[in-house]
């Protein structure tokens, strides 16, 4: 494993750096003592600024990673009882070791992703038991927004499980660690996303769009919130120095800044998607936001990776891999390692 990465790297927008605006804010919030667990005031003005964004009876508490923030919210919306509807490759079910489940104590029930998505009509087989007191009974939905395919549940997709969990009395949970690129592709507000899918609680990413660490929980339905404060101390995610995350959030909301980032990163990928069809390789997924996968063959992905490139292996037996732009991504990057590639293809 590369201990450090010379050239930039498309493998996940975790492996990027640190936008300078919140550098600075870290190191501003570094002057003097301030009250621990959030009772700073740069961990409030943050919590104003999310309320700002979401509305006055939303309330917004921080978390150390998107697991973490995941954990909490899901949590709060379902008993041990219960089970959380799920795509079968969202986060929550491949890549957080079991948390969701350990932390909730309730069953995932994952269905087959389409092109990244689910549809309620895929869940309607599992509320055959409701009352039955053998069998799990369904108590949520958790969406991903974008999803991990980078593709974007629209308005009206959203619309559709929020009538679903109302008739079926289901609450719903939104993972949004990409949530800001999300919001550049539907050319919505942030409120509007929301609303339209009737979201309960809202896992809002930070670290993969410029931040150095912290995720935030948006708790939109106020008859949860007063739960949220003992289940992220019971959590692990409750940090005593909450102000080096709530700096970091006042800046990065501070003038759209997490949604220029967002776009600018949207962008680059594609653009990275374009000048990839141009040299004739098959892009499997349409790109909707900073995830771009594309057909590599297994020779050309092993001579990027000795060339110094790193980047994902999606799925090795159809030889699809997977190119992440980030905020710090530039046009000068993405030529580079398509020069890379033209030169390694005509090999």
């Amino acid at each position: 494993m590369r201990e450090k990465i010379e050239l930039i790297s498309f493998a996940s927008d975790n492996n990027s750096g640190v936008h300078p605006t919140i550098f600075e804010a870290i190191e501003k919030s570094n002057q003097g003592h301030y009250v621990g667990y959030g009772e700073d005031p740069f961990t409030k003005r943050a919590e104003e600024a999310f309320q700002e964004i979401f509305g006055a009876h939303s309330r917004t508490f921080f978390a150390l990673t998107g697991t973490g923030a995941n954990v909490i919210g899901l949590q709060l919306i379902v008993q041990p009882w219960q089970s959380i509807f799920c795509s079968d490759n969202s986060h929550i079910n491949v890549d957080e070791c079991g948390a969701p489940e350990r932390f909730a104590q309730a069953k995932l029930v994952a269905e087959q992703n389409r092109g990244g998505k689910i549809i309620p009509e895929q869940f309607e087989h599992h509320l055959v038991h409701r009352g039955f007191e053998h069998h799990v009974q369904p108590g949520a939905i958790s969406l991903t927004q974008a999803t991990e395919l980078g593709s974007v549940y629209s308005l009206d997709e959203l619309a559709k499980w929020k009538n679903f969990a109302r008739k079926e009395g289901l609450m719903i949970h939104m993972d949004g660690a990409r949530f800001a690129n999300a919001l550049d592709f539907l050319r919505c507000s942030p409120s509007e996303l929301v609303e339209a899918g009737g979201i309960d609680v809202l896992s809002f990413g930070g670290t993969k769009n410029g931040m150095m660490m912290g995720e935030a929980l948006v708790v939109l339905n106020p008859l949860l919130q007063d739960r949220v404060p003992y289940l992220r101390k019971q959590s692990a995610q409750l940090l005593s120095k909450m102000r080096y995350v709530g700096a970091q959030f006042e800046a990065y909301l501070k003038e759209d800044l997490w949604l220029r980032l967002a776009s600018h990163s949207n962008k680059m990928a594609k653009t990275l998607e374009g000048e990839l069809r141009e040299l004739g390789f098959e892009i499997p997924h349409p790109v909707e936001t900073n995830a771009v996968f594309a057909h590599f063959s297994q020779k050309l992905t092993q001579s990027l990776w000795d060339a110094g490139y790193y980047f994902y292996v999606w799925d090795e037996q159809k030889s699809v891999i997977r190119l992440m732009t980030s905020f710090d991504t530039n046009p000068h990057d993405i030529e580079a390692f398509l020069q890379k590639v033209r030169d390694l293809s005509s090999k």
